[in-house]
């Protein structure tokens, strides 16, 4: 007996619905995949948004280690040097534009966790002021 392959795929899917379903119910309370604390849609995007650079960076590198092997290994050939050195020209561009909207990125996220008063360095403190009542010197 063959069963056909959409039916199979629906049974899959129910059983993973009914796995998941049960799951919620069974369990106290869910974990924060994201670590203890973070809650904050300002911080969970600066996550999203860092490790996507973090992805295109690599793949720019790459591509300026394939331009600089495609460049060494051309024998001569003037077409796959020139297609060599474009490819390094474009990596090393593309990498700066990386490493710019990077730091323009941490700047903004930085500047809404700040101002809404979710961590950041607004408004904390150093420990060099004076001590409450109290409180022994460290």
């Amino acid at each position: 007996m063959k069963i056909p392959q959409k039916k199979l795929i629906a049974i899959f899917c129910a059983f993973g619905v009914f796995v998941f379903a049960f799951s919620l119910w069974a369990a106290e309370e869910l974990p924060n995949p994201l670590g203890e604390g973070v809650v904050d849609p300002a911080v969970i995007l600066g996550n999203i948004i860092n490790a996507a650079l973090g992805i295109v960076g690599s793949l720019a590198l790459a591509v300026f280690v394939y331009g600089g092997f495609m460049w060494v290994t051309s024998a001569g050939n003037d077409e796959k040097i020139k297609k060599g050195k474009d490819m390094i020209m474009w990596a090393s561009l593309g990498l700066a534009l990386i490493f710019a909207s990077y730091a323009i990125v941490t700047f903004v996220i930085r500047g809404i966790v700040g101002s809404t008063g979710a961590g950041g360095s607004g408004g904390e403190t150093t420990g060099t002021g004076p001590k409450p009542e109290g409180e022994a010197p460290k």
